[in-house]
């Protein structure tokens, strides 16, 4: 029984993330109003509320915007998830070193901050132009303080 057991665990240490939790991640984009549209510095485009999939590894700015309404940007980061941590580690101890490599590479190990990323759209004043939109927000979880503090 002892081994079994021994053996039950060896093999969820040696599950390595990219195998785990693939090189792709879904992303939720939620608005207050809802309808609004969305468009990401990749490309992307949807209207809220919608779920898009990115790389692991991609960082980008997320521009809301409807009429009557101030646009919103919101910077995308990505950062260590703790299931891709354990599966990183896993892979080092069992897998190897080729293993963890090719975690590090596919960003197997990250996940996308905030998600979901979530506004809430302010109305436009009485004569006031969405021209120039504010510069991106980073969600203080997902940044150091500094940097938090800077941007609020």
């Amino acid at each position: 029984m002892r081994w079994v057991a021994i053996l039950a665990v060896a093999l969820m240490l040696g599950a390595c993330a990219s195998v785990t939790r693939g090189f792709n991640d879904q992303v939720q984009f939620l608005s207050d109003p809802p309808g609004a549209e969305v468009r990401t510095s990749m490309g992307h485009l949807c209207m809220t509320p919608c779920t898009l999939q990115f790389g692991r590894r991609d960082e980008f700015t997320v521009m809301f915007s409807k009429p009557g309404y101030m646009p919103q940007q919101v910077a995308v980061q990505t950062r260590i998830a703790p299931g891709g941590a354990a599966g990183f580690v896993g892979n080092a101890l069992i897998g190897g070193v080729v293993g963890a490599g090719v975690d590090v590479a596919s960003g197997a190990t990250l996940d996308h901050c905030p998600n979901p990323v979530t506004v809430t759209l302010r109305p436009l004043a009485r004569g006031q132009s969405a021209a120039n939109p504010p510069p991106p927000y980073a969600p203080p979880q997902c940044t150091s303080g500094a940097i938090a503090a800077a941007v609020n």
